[in-house]
């Protein structure tokens, strides 16, 4: 008797097939120029529908569900599945954290195992977006987080980057986040872009008080953290992928 599949399952089985082969091929990717503290290239990447799935996690289902998602390559961020509402869902990993203000926050872009999923709104996707992009690009490179800081720079500089336009946002509301540091997946929260912010500003809130802080502060990158109920953390959905979806080529 003949043995069929459906489409569905079909398609899942190539892409856990092409995953393997590209993971396998990662570390000896052009370009990828390991550096003395950075782990293999491996270990950064992820399967192709999990990271979709964790990507849609940032938000809840209304915005994810319209959100046009990208997913992490050697080259850089590709679009895996496109949207209609402006928001844009990523997994940030650890070289996010180069343009931080302190040694300690910029090491993690060597924590291979960092997920930061997020879900900009389209102000954050037009301003912030491209900023983390540079910043994997130049991560996948094998540029460790000062050098990716002074390429920032001067992207700014140069007007290769977009100037903040307004107050953007972005949630980072993933029940499964890995925030590094030992934070796991910390509380569901709101990023609000608020660029020259101090967290003096907010009362000066210690980051343990469940209260708004500003990380960066006084820098054109100031953040304004802001805990949600942990009640509205998302798991992340394997499937989430749509069947007329492909992943991203190389």
């Amino acid at each position: 008797m003949a043995i069929t599949m459906t489409a569905t399952l079909m398609r899942r089985i190539s892409m856990r097939l092409i995953a393997c082969l590209v993971l396998a091929n990662f570390d000896a990717a052009a370009g990828w120029a390991q550096g003395p503290k950075y782990p293999p290239l491996s270990e950064y990447m992820m399967a192709p529908e999990a990271e979709v799935a964790l990507a849609k996690s940032a938000a809840p289902e209304k915005i994810s569900a319209h959100a046009t998602v990208k997913i992490l390559t050697t080259s850089g961020y590709k679009v895996a599945a496109q949207g209609n509402n402006g928001f844009v869902c990523i997994v940030m990993r650890g070289w996010a954290a180069a343009i931080s203000t302190t040694a300690r926050e910029r090491d993690l872009a060597y924590d291979a195992k960092l997920r930061a999923p997020h879900c900009f709104d389209p102000i954050a996707s037009r301003t912030v977006l491209p900023l983390q992009e540079l910043q994997a690009k130049l991560g996948l490179e094998g540029k460790g987080p000062d050098q990716i800081a002074k390429e920032v720079q001067a992207a700014y500089a140069k007007g290769e980057l977009p100037k903040m336009e307004a107050v953007a946002f972005a949630y980072m509301f993933s029940a499964d986040q890995d925030l590094g540091r030992g934070l796991g997946a910390w509380h569901p929260h709101m990023m609000v872009y608020t660029p020259n912010y101090e967290n003096s500003m907010l009362g000066g809130n210690a980051p343990d008080s469940g209260l708004p802080i500003v990380g960066n502060g006084g820098t054109q990158f100031a953040v304004t953290v802001i805990p949600v109920d942990d009640r509205l953390a998302v798991k992340a959905r394997l499937g989430t992928l749509l069947q007329t979806e492909k992943p991203p080529k190389e």
